[in-house]
């Protein structure tokens, strides 16, 4: 077996950012940016104002009260033409531009209106209320990198840019196959003996969430030339999963049933809970993920090694799983040379620190204890026992960037 480190290193590195394509704004929501975003203006593209009020010369309003003549205005979207001389004021709104002469904006509380005069009864220095041109961003520059996840926000600075369409990464094709005469679509009536597949729902949901697109290829049954002929179905992927079957069982076919179709092994086994019978490769030169059955295994690699290959055909700069520090809610025993990754709730302290509870039982096929889990708790090989309240690595399952 190999650790967990070095089947992660083997598996991102046989990945490379995939081409680009031009999306508009709304598409290119959680979508990873292919290359930097420049500025196509400036903004403010002038001197605004950030209030409604009066465009004055500061010096005309050391002294308050004093009464100014309103020569005109400048509202949103518009400029007053002329120029703001000794004893003048102009009447301004929020985002129009300061006039030639003013160099401080009296908001309008500080005011009173008469016809064409206005007093001013509080003072205001030079650049008050003033939004200088360019404060936010000049034309030319570099406002979003490349490989980076869009949000919402990242959307609202693109169009404040003026971009109206964005180079992002194509999304990965991610063809996925469950294995096992036991399992069912979800949905239908289980036979003796059988149970509803979920896997197949959990790693497109997966894929989805993580920025792919998930190609499903069904359930194969213990089959060598059923599955193998299920498993094509992926020659225009650039990713093949499944699970189930990559045990030492008598079913447990995938590895001779794909071997078939030149299955090259790059690894089989990886120091790990759960997990263990991980299998890497490539099929007719299609990148292959076999993971274990059980849904807590699937899971468990679906987040430690899926997520990072995704994240690298998208050339996502992150690249992590978002790790955390957390205080252990119990005690817990030494570890074996197995990398444990241990379904936990999270919540806080009476101090607001971060702990982990972790749940009594940890079989990796129950899956009501995946939706209840916040996260998962990492225990290297061989740590030793471990008391209440001390530090732990926890992976989240909630929230951002998160499954």
């Amino acid at each position: 077996m190999i650790s967990v480190e070095d089947a992660l290193g083997r598996i991102t590195g046989a990945f490379s950012p995939l081409p680009s394509v031009e999306v508009s704004l709304v598409e290119a929501l959680d979508r990873a940016l292919a290359e930097d975003v420049r500025a196509a203006v400036s903004h403010p593209p002038a001197d605004v104002s950030a209030m409604d009020g009066y465009a004055v010369r500061a010096e005309d309003v050391a002294q308050v009260p004093v009464s100014l003549l309103v020569a005109g205005e400048a509202p949103a979207g518009g400029a007053y033409k002329g120029e703001v001389t000794p004893g003048q004021a102009v009447r301004i709104f929020t985002g129009g531009t300061v006039p030639q002469g003013a160099n401080a904006i009296v908001i309008q509380e500080n005011t009173k209106r008469d016809g064409d005069t206005v007093t001013v009864v509080k003072s205001a220095g030079v650049g008050t209320y003033i939004r200088r041109w360019g404060q936010d961003f000049e034309a030319g520059e570099v406002g979003l990198k490349a490989g980076r996840r869009l949000t919402p926000r990242d959307i609202a600075f693109a169009a404040a840019m003026n971009l109206s369409h964005l180079k992002v990464r194509r999304k990965p094709r991610i063809a996925v196959l469950s294995t096992g005469d036991e399992l069912v679509p979800p949905g239908e009536a289980p036979g003796p003996n059988q149970i509803p597949c979920s896997n197949g729902p959990t790693l497109a949901a997966f894929v989805a969430s993580c920025g792919g697109e998930a190609v499903d290829l069904g359930i194969a049954p213990d089959d060598k030339k059923a599955l193998a002929v299920l498993a094509a179905g992926a020659k225009d992927c650039d990713l093949l999963v499944t699970s189930g079957g990559v045990s030492v069982g008598d079913h447990d076919i995938v590895r001779d049933a794909l071997g078939e179709c030149g299955l090259e092994v790059d690894f089989w086994g990886v120091a790990m809970r759960p997990g263990k019978p991980l299998l890497f490769g490539h099929v007719a030169h299609v990148p292959f993920l076999g993971f274990p059955g059980n849904p807590g295994s699937t899971l468990v690699c679906a987040v430690v090694y899926l997520r990072p290959a995704i994240d690298a055909m998208l050339g996502i700069g992150d690249g992590d799983a978002g790790e955390m520090t957390a205080r252990l809610a119990c005690d817990l025993g030494a570890n074996d040379e197995r990398q444990d990754h241990m379904r936990v709730s999270l919540s806080q302290d009476a101090e607001g620190n971060l702990t982990a509870a972790p749940f009594l039982r940890q079989d990796s096929a129950m899956i009501s204890i995946l939706s209840k889990a916040d996260g998962l708790l990492i225990r290297p090989p061989l740590a030793p026992a471990a008391k209440a309240g001390d530090p732990a690595t926890v992976i989240p399952l909630v929230g951002r960037r998160a499954w």
